[in-house]
């Protein structure tokens, strides 16, 4: 047996994401940062980033495989072909109620020593108290897991993973 770099989590966190929200009657989106890889309307494509509606009534053909998102959807009236590197999906979350993941931005996109955020917004709602509306940050912290080290308390904690190379962890923020 040869020792082979095992399959990203990504593509089957996605999956279960997407059947998990179609099961509760949810609409599935997928946030992806877009490079020269992505295959989307350049025209909607907003900071770096586009929103996807991934739902059964907003593609055809859709097939969410371990290395790309692929579907056809109209934009504009106009039908288009879409191929997304499942790499670059930055988040799959529910449209109605915010309920998601999100996932570590691509290598290239990781920020700099001296960056304290990279924000991934969700498609702007009407109304700004909906769920649809809410901002969630990947913010690194300074030498910690970022789960509330200091409790008060004195019960034990569990050993932190060592960080990253080059740098520390990214921890998820929810911002209300």
């Amino acid at each position: 047996m040869t020792a082979q770099e095992p399959i990203s989590t990504r593509p089957y966190l996605i999956r279960a994401m997407h059947e998990w929200c179609i099961d509760n009657g949810l609409t599935p989106y997928v946030a992806v940062r877009v490079d020269g890889s992505v295959q989307v309307p350049q025209e909607y494509v907003k900071d770096g980033e586009i929103v996807l509606n991934i739902s059964h009534e907003a593609t055809n053909s859709l097939q969410l495989g371990n290395e790309f998102i692929e579907f056809r959807a109209r934009f504009g009236g106009k039908s288009r072909q879409i191929l997304v590197p499942v790499g670059r999906v930055v988040a799959v979350y529910a449209r109605e109620n915010g309920q998601g993941m999100a996932f570590p931005p691509p290598p290239s996109d990781m920020p700099s020593a001296g960056s304290a955020a990279v924000a991934l917004t969700a498609t702007p709602a009407a109304d700004p108290a909906s769920p649809a509306g809410r901002v969630v940050q990947l913010v690194v912290t300074e030498g910690g897991n970022g789960a509330g080290d200091d409790d008060g308390g004195d019960t034990p904690h569990p050993p932190h993973p060592s960080p990253a190379p080059g740098g520390t962890r990214p921890v998820l923020k929810r911002i209300k």
